[in-house]
């Protein structure tokens, strides 16, 4: 029995689940309680998506093989880790003094529709004033903080199920 809980299909099915669930907050504060999300934000989300849809991918795979699972856990790895850069920007522009954050710059679909998507992307990592902003907070931990330990526990979950019997 023990065995079943911890096997990699329900890993990867519980690494989906926590991946939905933080992408339904998300959207919950932003529809619901009227939280605005920045370009770093929504990169985040994206990335969160990608990782979550690693983790269903792999849950309805299931490779019987360690090589399939290092496979998936690698993919799953190489979107947090992604996820880890991003949202560490994002943490170090809101603790950098308001005075020396950078100015606030357009919107995410107006950068990559000018700049195309390489250049605007590299804008929205450059940061801007916005992000630098901290809107809400649980136990004095901002969003990006929490999204930025989310990361890191995905990577160290994907590492673990992928090396499970």
């Amino acid at each position: 029995m023990t065995r079943l809980l911890i096997s990699r299909r329900i890993g990867n099915l519980v690494g989906f689940l926590a991946c939905a669930g933080m992408l339904a907050f998300g959207y919950y504060l932003q529809f619901v309680v009227g939280l605005e999300p920045c370009p770093l934000c929504i990169i985040q989300r994206l990335l969160l998506l990608a990782v979550g849809i690693a983790f269903l991918v792999a849950a309805l795979h299931h490779p019987a093989g360690r090589i399939g699972a290092g496979l998936y856990g690698g993919a799953i790895a190489l979107f947090a880790a992604l996820g880890i850069a991003v949202a560490g920007r994002h943490v170090w522009l809101q603790h950098v003094p308001a005075e020396q954050r950078p100015p606030c710059g357009p919107a995410l679909d107006f950068l990559l529709s000018t700049f195309g998507p390489i250049e605007g992307l590299g804008r929205v990592l450059r940061g801007s004033g916005e992000c630098g902003r901290v809107d809400w907070t649980l136990l004095s931990f901002s969003i990006p903080e929490w999204t930025l330990a989310a990361f890191v526990a995905f990577v160290a979950w994907a590492v673990w199920i992928a090396r499970r019997p």
